[in-house]
């Protein structure tokens, strides 16, 4: 499998990657635990190394199955994780109510984290995206708008 840098970092990852979110979210019924388990070993097994996920795809059953499945290969791999949403239990099957609310601050991100690298049973998330920004919330390297 050719390898690819991604960005400007020193992340060398697989030029397919993974996309997980289909296996737990979104497009009909989940996938079977186990056979999604199945699936992504076997993605690394034909020298996938870059598989992405996302807390609010289930919202985080996702996360918590690409955790589970990588976990044993964690330093084969590179994971990449979304956040930028509110979820609220118990609300749609996204965890949210009505339109997403987007929070991109920086106390919700900390407990992202925290809670992204349990469920992905690791003790890094080599690329954390965020999906959507608050304008009013600008990084000290954000471009002022």
């Amino acid at each position: 499998m050719q390898t690819r840098k991604l960005g400007k970092s020193n992340l060398e990852v697989s030029a397919l990657g993974l996309g997980c979110m289909g296996m737990s979210f979104s497009y009909g019924q989940p996938m079977d635990k186990q056979e999604g388990i199945k699936l992504i070993r076997a993605a690394v097994d034909r020298g996938v190394t870059f598989f992405d996920t996302a807390e609010v795809y289930g919202p985080y059953t996702n996360e918590d199955l690409v955790g589970e499945a990588l976990q044993p290969l964690r330093d084969r791999v590179v994971i990449a994780t979304k956040f930028g949403f509110d979820i609220v239990a118990g609300a749609d099957p996204r965890g949210m109510i009505g339109s997403p609310m987007l929070n991109s601050r920086p106390e919700h991100i900390k407990q992202v984290v925290e809670g992204s690298l349990k469920r992905l049973r690791t003790d890094r998330i080599d690329c954390c995206i965020s999906i959507a920004s608050i304008p009013t919330c600008r990084s000290k390297t954000s471009p002022a708008r």
